[in-house]
């Protein structure tokens, strides 16, 4: 009987250091950094179980053995814990680190950039393009009621959602920026000025020009004189879409709704979605007698209050096209 208690107890004890010995394996594969040789994302989705989550993280690289990622979550109380969604992992990080990760629900933030001057259409086009975005948009927005800016969301955010954001930012920028309008200007409405800040976002690309192209334009609507803005008469042709060839003589004589070559004050509606930068240039316009303006061959464009002034700044400007197309 004491040579039977002497063997278990000699088992019992030969079992304990071994499940000792297991146990200190396991959390030191735990802890130790990972296999993973650079920063990697995962999906995680909704409603995945340890099984999904070790499998997934097995197969980007960021663990080599689910059981030891079960077993460590179990131990630590986190499998009940774990968030869904989008994860940075960074280089070497140990399982116990890939499960802090998920734990703390801190996804990778995403970002959409929506340059001034695009379409409803081709904003759209943007965000249908923008990686890990899901849903659809049903109808293109109003032109002129996005806001171009630079939005983040997260992995499986919906791009109607998106889409929902730009409007109401530009609703809030176009109504904040309306109270501090200079007095007396020929813009009766909150639509009107973004009428006349889409015409100015599409003239100049340059920044410091847009006060400068709205003082013009302004300047013109005071004295009653057409606009004669060659991108509304692109609108009024190729719309959204946009025109793929220069404009002819005959364009500019075509009738459009758009066409301010024909029609006098601002067109129907916005041909472009302008930023807040040309909302802001309209509403608070340089303040010049300028009445005319023309590309400079630099990327901006030469000033003039006369006609004839006008006239010079265009035969250098053609001048220099023709020396351009002779190089």
């Amino acid at each position: 009987m004491g040579r039977w208690l002497l063997r278990l107890a000699s088992l019992l004890l030969s079992a304990a250091v071994i499940a000792g010995f297991a146990g200190v394996w396991a959390w030191t594969e735990f802890t130790r950094p990972g296999p993973l040789a650079e920063e990697t994302t995962v999906v995680i989705p909704r409603g995945s179980g340890m099984e999904t989550i070790a499998h997934r993280l097995l197969e980007a690289g960021v663990i080599t053995d689910p059981r030891i990622l079960a077993i460590g979550a179990k131990i630590t109380g986190k499998a009940r814990r774990l968030k869904a969604g989008e994860f940075a992992f960074p280089a070497a990080v140990s399982p116990r680190g890939a499960l802090d990760i998920l734990e703390s629900g801190v996804t990778v933030v995403r970002r959409v950039t929506v340059a001034e001057g695009l379409s409803s259409l081709q904003v759209v086009a943007v965000v249908n393009a923008a990686e890990g975005l899901e849903g659809e948009i049903e109808e293109v927005p109003l032109e002129g009621t996005l806001l171009p800016e630079t939005y983040h969301y997260a992995f499986g955010d919906d791009r109607a959602d998106i889409v929902a954001r730009m409007r109401a930012e530009m609703d809030e920028t176009v109504n904040a920026l309306w109270e501090t309008r200079a007095p007396d200007l020929p813009i009766a409405s909150p639509q009107e000025a973004v009428i006349l800040a889409s015409i100015v976002e599409k003239e100049t690309g340059v920044a410091e020009e847009r006060p400068l192209v709205a003082s013009v334009f302004v300047n013109r609507l005071n004295r009653g004189m057409r606009l004669q803005s060659d991108p509304t008469v692109a609108y009024g042709i190729a719309g959204g879409e946009g025109l793929d060839r220069p404009l002819t003589r005959t364009d500019l004589k075509t009738e459009t709704p758009y066409n301010t070559y024909v029609i006098s004050g601002l067109p129907p509606g916005p041909i472009a979605n302008p930023g807040a930068a040309a909302i802001a240039a309209v509403l608070q316009p340089a303040e010049t007698d300028y009445l005319y303006f023309v590309a400079d061959g630099t990327g901006g464009h030469a000033f003039s209050k006369t006609l004839a002034g006008h006239n010079r700044n265009v035969r250098a400007w053609r001048k220099h096209q023709r020396e351009k197309r002779v190089e």
